[in-house]
């Protein structure tokens, strides 16, 4: 068995944890996604964003979380999947600032941190596919 530094343990708990919470955002939006999408639609009503181009990130977003936090789960393609969540969560922020929902944007910005941290230290990246496919 494989032993693990604390740095590599830190890691690769970590990104289960985030993996698990990203998955989970996913797995209960996608079986309710026109509930989710009107509701966001709704919410961003009041804003200057066009109705249509929240409905499509709506649209998209639960299929986005599924998948990051699929391949962070996985440990494949870690480095890119954390690239592609801080992409996601400066969308997210961009829209909750336009709502003045600062507390959302807050909560928004400790994601982006554990996000920043992970990525800042992929190479303690242990026990994950990358590691069998070179990725």
């Amino acid at each position: 068995m494989m032993k693990l530094t604390n740095a590599e343990l830190a890691f690769v708990l970590g990104r289960l944890l985030l993996g698990i919470n990203f998955l989970g955002h996913g797995l209960v939006r996608i079986p309710k996604l026109g509930a989710f999408r009107a509701g966001l639609v709704k919410q961003f009503a009041s804003t200057w964003l066009p109705s249509a181009l929240v409905e499509l990130f709506a649209t998209v977003l639960p299929f986005v979380e599924f998948g990051i936090g699929a391949l962070l789960i996985l440990g494949l393609f870690t480095r890119p999947a954390l690239a592609l969540g801080m992409f996601v969560l400066m969308a997210l922020v961009f829209g909750s600032s336009q709502q003045e929902n600062w507390d959302a944007v807050g909560t928004q910005m400790i994601y982006g941190i554990f996000f920043l941290l992970l990525l800042r230290h992929v190479e303690h990246n242990r026990y994950c596919l990358d590691a069998r496919t070179g990725s």
